[in-house]
């Protein structure tokens, strides 16, 4: 007997919007040293922030991932990962310690999309290849 996980996709999407968002920070301030793009501290498409994007991708991915959930550790660590990270974003230009959060929150909530797999998908099938 299989376990289903109804919402696997859901963790993964948060995964990969949490690791895109590091490579994003990470990546484009290196990009941007002697460019005329170092004078701007957020990277656009359109009108919209990619910032605003990260946050939106990694809220809904939340949400999906808890909302059928039963164990109100994993519920806490994404929901207070999310706040971490989308506080940390919107307020990073007033601050150094925000850019720094940003890095926590979203590693955070990598840990945390893991952390719901492995209870969701891995442990269930553990329990059942030992009998």
């Amino acid at each position: 007997m299989k376990a289903v996980h109804s919402h696997g996709r859901a963790d993964y999407i948060g995964i990969l919007g949490s690791v895109l968002c590091i490579i994003h920070c990470l990546l484009v301030p290196a990009l941007a040293l002697g460019s005329s793009v170092a004078n701007h501290s957020h990277t656009h498409i359109g009108l919209i922030s990619l910032d605003y994007f990260f946050i939106l991708i990694n809220g809904v991915a939340v949400f999906y991932a808890t909302r059928d959930h039963r164990s109100p550790g994993i519920r806490v660590l994404l929901w207070g990962a999310l706040a971490v990270f989308s506080v940390s974003l919107i307020f990073e230009g007033r601050h150094q310690v925000f850019s720094w959060l940003g890095y926590v929150g979203s590693g955070l909530l990598i840990i945390g999309h893991f952390l719901n797999l492995y209870i969701c998908q891995i442990a269930p099938r553990l329990k059942y290849k030992t009998r």
